[in-house]
Protein backbone atom coordinates (compact mmCIF):
# COMPACT_ATOMS: atom_id res chain seq x y z
CA UNK A 1 0.00 0.00 0.00
CA UNK A 2 3.03 2.21 0.95
CA UNK A 3 4.51 1.73 -2.17
CA UNK A 4 1.69 2.33 -4.53
CA UNK A 5 1.11 5.55 -2.75
CA UNK A 6 4.21 6.24 -3.44
CA UNK A 7 4.59 5.55 -6.77
CA UNK A 8 1.44 7.73 -7.27
CA UNK A 9 3.26 10.83 -5.60
CA UNK A 10 6.40 9.92 -8.16
CA UNK A 11 4.46 9.92 -10.82
CA UNK A 12 2.48 13.08 -10.07
CA UNK A 13 5.22 15.30 -9.13
CA UNK A 14 7.03 14.14 -12.56
CA UNK A 15 3.79 15.05 -14.57
CA UNK A 16 3.74 18.48 -12.66
CA UNK A 17 7.35 18.93 -13.81
CA UNK A 18 7.71 22.35 -15.98
CA UNK A 19 10.04 21.26 -19.54
CA UNK A 20 12.59 23.16 -20.02
CA UNK A 21 11.69 24.99 -23.08
CA UNK A 22 8.96 26.25 -21.35
CA UNK A 23 11.48 29.26 -19.79
CA UNK A 24 9.09 32.09 -19.19
CA UNK A 25 6.76 29.59 -16.78
CA UNK A 26 9.66 28.39 -15.53
CA UNK A 27 11.31 32.14 -14.16
CA UNK A 28 7.62 32.67 -13.43
CA UNK A 29 7.78 29.51 -10.80
CA UNK A 30 11.06 30.20 -10.08
CA UNK A 31 9.95 33.75 -8.51
CA UNK A 32 7.07 32.32 -6.91
CA UNK A 33 9.40 29.46 -5.57
CA UNK A 34 11.87 31.82 -4.36
CA UNK A 35 9.12 33.92 -2.72
CA UNK A 36 8.19 31.65 -0.01
CA UNK A 37 12.02 31.49 1.13
CA UNK A 38 12.20 32.12 4.99
CA UNK A 39 14.65 35.22 4.89
CA UNK A 40 12.80 37.12 2.58
CA UNK A 41 9.14 36.77 4.58
CA UNK A 42 11.68 37.41 7.49
CA UNK A 43 12.96 40.89 5.55
CA UNK A 44 9.43 41.66 4.74
CA UNK A 45 8.14 41.24 8.34
CA UNK A 46 10.55 43.29 9.91
CA UNK A 47 9.78 46.08 7.23
CA UNK A 48 6.45 45.79 8.48
CA UNK A 49 7.29 45.91 12.24
CA UNK A 50 9.27 48.97 11.76
CA UNK A 51 6.53 50.68 9.41
CA UNK A 52 3.59 50.01 11.12
CA UNK A 53 1.86 50.17 14.58
CA UNK A 54 -0.74 48.02 16.00
CA UNK A 55 -2.68 45.53 14.73
CA UNK A 56 0.03 44.90 12.39
CA UNK A 57 2.80 45.28 14.81
CA UNK A 58 1.83 42.36 16.51
CA UNK A 59 0.82 39.98 13.93
CA UNK A 60 4.39 40.75 11.95
CA UNK A 61 5.64 40.28 15.54
CA UNK A 62 4.31 36.47 15.51
CA UNK A 63 4.49 35.65 11.95
CA UNK A 64 8.51 36.69 12.17
CA UNK A 65 8.78 34.18 15.67
CA UNK A 66 6.89 31.80 14.30
CA UNK A 67 8.97 30.94 11.28
CA UNK A 68 11.68 31.12 13.17
CA UNK A 69 10.71 28.39 15.04
CA UNK A 70 8.78 26.19 12.52
CA UNK A 71 12.17 26.43 10.73
CA UNK A 72 13.91 24.61 13.56
CA UNK A 73 10.73 22.03 13.40
CA UNK A 74 10.73 21.50 9.75
CA UNK A 75 14.72 21.12 9.23
CA UNK A 76 14.74 18.41 12.40
CA UNK A 77 11.47 16.60 10.85
CA UNK A 78 13.71 16.32 7.40
CA UNK A 79 16.59 14.74 9.05
CA UNK A 80 14.67 12.75 10.95
CA UNK A 81 12.76 11.61 7.72
CA UNK A 82 15.82 11.98 5.76
CA UNK A 83 13.85 11.67 2.09
CA UNK A 84 15.80 13.15 -0.66
CA UNK A 85 14.56 15.70 -3.15
CA UNK A 86 13.28 14.56 -6.87
CA UNK A 87 16.12 14.77 -9.41
CA UNK A 88 16.11 17.83 -10.89
CA UNK A 89 18.82 21.06 -11.92
CA UNK A 90 17.07 23.81 -10.46
CA UNK A 91 17.40 25.05 -7.04
CA UNK A 92 21.19 24.00 -6.68
CA UNK A 93 20.99 26.11 -3.35
CA UNK A 94 18.10 23.98 -1.32
CA UNK A 95 19.81 20.94 -3.05
CA UNK A 96 23.41 21.89 -1.28
CA UNK A 97 22.14 23.05 1.89
CA UNK A 98 18.79 21.23 2.47
CA UNK A 99 19.07 17.68 0.61
CA UNK A 100 15.96 16.42 2.41
CA UNK A 101 12.39 16.85 1.10
CA UNK A 102 9.52 16.44 3.66
CA UNK A 103 8.21 17.83 4.46
CA UNK A 104 8.31 21.11 2.37
CA UNK A 105 9.31 23.89 4.79
CA UNK A 106 8.23 26.62 1.93
CA UNK A 107 4.54 25.02 1.85
CA UNK A 108 4.26 24.88 5.63
CA UNK A 109 5.81 28.41 5.89
CA UNK A 110 3.22 29.52 3.32
CA UNK A 111 0.37 27.67 4.94
CA UNK A 112 0.83 29.08 8.51
CA UNK A 113 1.40 32.78 7.50
CA UNK A 114 -2.15 32.18 5.38
CA UNK A 115 -3.75 31.09 8.66
CA UNK A 116 -2.32 33.75 10.91
CA UNK A 117 -3.63 36.44 8.53
CA UNK A 118 -6.86 35.36 8.83
CA UNK A 119 -6.70 34.42 12.97
CA UNK A 120 -5.90 38.39 13.28
CA UNK A 121 -8.48 39.48 11.20
CA UNK A 122 -6.95 40.03 7.87
CA UNK A 123 -9.45 38.46 5.57
CA UNK A 124 -7.98 40.45 2.33
CA UNK A 125 -4.62 39.56 3.26
CA UNK A 126 -5.37 36.29 4.32
CA UNK A 127 -6.77 35.80 0.94
CA UNK A 128 -3.91 37.18 -1.20
CA UNK A 129 -1.96 34.70 1.12
CA UNK A 130 -3.88 31.78 0.52
CA UNK A 131 -3.18 32.47 -3.69
CA UNK A 132 0.49 32.64 -2.79
CA UNK A 133 0.93 29.83 -0.90
CA UNK A 134 -0.76 27.57 -3.40
CA UNK A 135 1.28 29.22 -6.23
CA UNK A 136 4.66 28.51 -3.72
CA UNK A 137 3.27 24.84 -3.49
CA UNK A 138 2.92 24.57 -7.42
CA UNK A 139 6.32 26.21 -8.25
CA UNK A 140 8.49 23.91 -5.40
CA UNK A 141 6.73 20.77 -6.84
CA UNK A 142 6.96 21.53 -10.77
CA UNK A 143 10.96 22.96 -10.45
CA UNK A 144 11.63 19.70 -8.92
CA UNK A 145 12.95 20.63 -5.36
CA UNK A 146 9.90 18.86 -3.46
CA UNK A 147 7.42 15.96 -4.34
CA UNK A 148 3.26 16.52 -3.58
CA UNK A 149 3.46 14.48 -0.74
CA UNK A 150 5.99 16.70 0.37
CA UNK A 151 3.54 20.16 -0.05
CA UNK A 152 0.45 18.56 1.35
CA UNK A 153 2.68 17.34 4.73
CA UNK A 154 3.59 20.85 4.86
CA UNK A 155 0.70 22.44 4.64
CA UNK A 156 -0.85 20.43 7.21
CA UNK A 157 2.66 21.52 9.58
CA UNK A 158 1.84 25.04 8.62
CA UNK A 159 -2.06 24.97 9.48
CA UNK A 160 -1.45 23.41 12.64
CA UNK A 161 1.36 25.46 13.64
CA UNK A 162 -0.59 28.48 12.45
CA UNK A 163 -3.17 27.49 15.03
CA UNK A 164 -0.81 27.05 17.81
CA UNK A 165 0.54 30.06 17.11
CA UNK A 166 -2.92 31.40 17.64
CA UNK A 167 -3.67 29.78 20.70
CA UNK A 168 -0.59 30.70 22.15
CA UNK A 169 -1.06 34.49 21.08
CA UNK A 170 -1.99 35.69 24.15
CA UNK A 171 1.07 34.09 26.28
CA UNK A 172 3.73 34.97 23.74
CA UNK A 173 2.70 39.00 24.09
CA UNK A 174 2.57 38.89 27.58
CA UNK A 175 5.67 37.23 28.08
CA UNK A 176 7.88 39.20 25.74
CA UNK A 177 5.99 42.75 25.35
CA UNK A 178 9.32 44.45 24.70
CA UNK A 179 8.61 42.68 21.03
CA UNK A 180 4.71 43.90 20.22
Amino acid sequence: MLAKLNQIDVTLTHAMRIPDARRLLKRLAAFFAHSGDSWFNLIALFILWLLTGNPWHTMATLMAGAIIVLAVFVLAIKFLIGRKRPEGEWGAIYRNTDPHSFPSGHAARTAMLTFLAFAFGSSWLGIVLAMWCLLVCLARVSLHVHYVSDVIAGIILGLLAGWLVTALAPYLISLFPFLF
